[in-house]
């Protein structure tokens, strides 16, 4: 390990996502690991990245949002048990992000968006079917919420990670 990269930091404090509060614990290189990968695997996603009210398809959002859960996975199994599984520990944060963030939003939104794109027409581009529907503002707008609070999540893991955000 290089001197800037400590196996243990003292007391990590962090501000949750969702309302979960705020948490203080200890991260040992494990940890800092596995919010490093969940921290780049969110920041190069739309999921902190804005989406103009006419830039990039809806779709495209909820795929990059949805593939967070297969990534976080594995990042967690690749990390073992030491990553925690309790609500002061990177697993224990990124789970319930996943189940109580992002879980709730895609299963309000995606057969709704699901529905609606299956009467696209034949000769209509799909971005030109998603500007018509009459749901694209509110979701555009709870995905912005949604990606306030993924802001959260991103600071808290680039602070146990020990990196600047």
């Amino acid at each position: 390990m290089s001197k800037g990269d400590p196996a243990k930091l003292k007391k990590v404090s962090v501000s949750l996502p969702f309302g979960f509060g705020s948490a203080e614990w200890e991260a040992d290189s494990t940890q800092r690991r596995a919010a490093w990968a969940l921290y780049v695997e969110l920041v190069t996603r739309v999921a902190v990245q804005e989406l103009a009210s006419d830039a990039g398809l809806l779709r495209e959002a909820m795929n990059s949002l949805y593939t967070l859960f297969g990534t976080t996975r594995e990042i967690l199994r690749e990390g073992g048990p030491d990553v925690g599984a309790s609500r002061e520990s990177v697993g224990g944060l990124a789970i319930a992000v996943l189940n109580q963030g992002l879980r709730p939003f895609l299963t309000k939104w995606h057969p709704l968006l699901q529905v609606w794109e299956a009467q696209r027409p034949e000769k209509m581009s799909p971005k030109e079917h998603e500007s018509q529907w009459a749901e694209e503002p509110n979701l555009r707008q709870e995905l912005a919420a949604l990606r306030g609070e993924l802001e959260i999540y991103a600071q808290a893991l680039a602070k146990v990670a020990g990196v600047d955000s």
